[in-house]
């Protein structure tokens, strides 16, 4: 391990050398106009693509995705630098010193016999030892702003059914999406835009509590769909190129036998 440390600090080194060469007099003028914010950007696009090649099981792919994440954090490292608030290697001290804290069970002299008592200590030194909040004064935890909305809706009902404001079963949840439902169609019907748009948040919501309810990843959930939806939509594509034709050729009658195609070749794989 000792022998592999120097190694990787050159390399770090050497990608953030890169940067700060792109961001230089004679580097990229597209790399010189980048602020945080479009690094920030980017960065969630590219945890994104790690999650995706993750679930591929790829690890070639992975392996480029975490070097693009990587070169998207000592991006912003570089940021930093640039205006002297800190390096990278602050920020991996911070880290290291944190994780070595948190985990006394392991670099310290405390014994724990559960999960439990582990998370337990963590809260505590997170609260007592970094004087660091735990949680808000209300119950709700709170998440970050630009956590996807339908994991966010999950999680806070999760939160509120730990104090038991919850339905008592599936049918309760139920009966309030089709509620919500027709609350939406009567806003369609009246053209009332604002309330469209609140009456299909609550729509939203209440699957999301759905989806909570039945123990059901409510983002994995829609992502499937929408890769169904990429999948099918490619197979008519495909389907009208082999015809020589194009979408804007087709009818929407064409369309929809070769979308019935894709989902009975769907089926066929089960």
């Amino acid at each position: 391990m000792t022998q592999k440390i120097p190694r990787l600090r050159n390399e770090i080194e050497d990608l953030l050398q890169i940067i700060r060469t792109l961001r230089g007099p004679n580097g990229c003028l597209w790399d010189r106009e980048q602020t945080p914010s479009d690094i920030g950007r980017y960065l969630l696009e590219e945890a994104y693509e790690v999650v995706d090649a993750i679930e591929e099981s790829d690890a070639e792919h992975l392996k480029e995705e975490l070097g693009d994440l990587l070169f998207q954090i000592l991006f912003l490292c570089a940021f930093a630098e640039e205006r002297d608030e800190y390096r990278f290697s602050d920020i991996v001290s911070a880290v290291s010193a944190k994780m070595i804290r948190r985990h006394p069970h392991v670099f310290g002299n405390v014994s724990v016999r559960s999960i439990e008592e582990i998370k337990n200590n963590w809260s505590y030194i997170k609260e007592h030892v970094e004087n660091k909040p735990v949680q808000p004064a209300r119950h709700l935890g709170k998440y970050p702003m630009s956590m996807p909305a339908l994991s966010k809706a999950q999680k806070l009902t999760e939160q509120a059914a730990g104090v038991g404001f919850d339905w008592e079963n599936t049918r309760g949840v139920l009966d309030k999406i089709v509620e919500e439902i027709d609350e939406l169609k009567d806003a369609i019907h009246h053209g009332r835009v604002r309330q469209i748009e609140i009456e299909i948040g609550d729509l939203f919501f209440s699957i999301a509590n759905l989806c909570r309810f039945v123990d059901i990843d409510a983002e994995q959930s829609l992502k499937k769909t929408i890769n169904k939806f990429e999948e099918r939509f490619a197979y008519i594509e495909d389907s009208l190129k082999n015809q020589q034709k194009t979408l804007m050729e087709a009818s929407s009658e064409e369309m929809n036998h070769l979308w019935d195609e894709a989902k009975a070749k769907e089926g066929d794989r089960k």
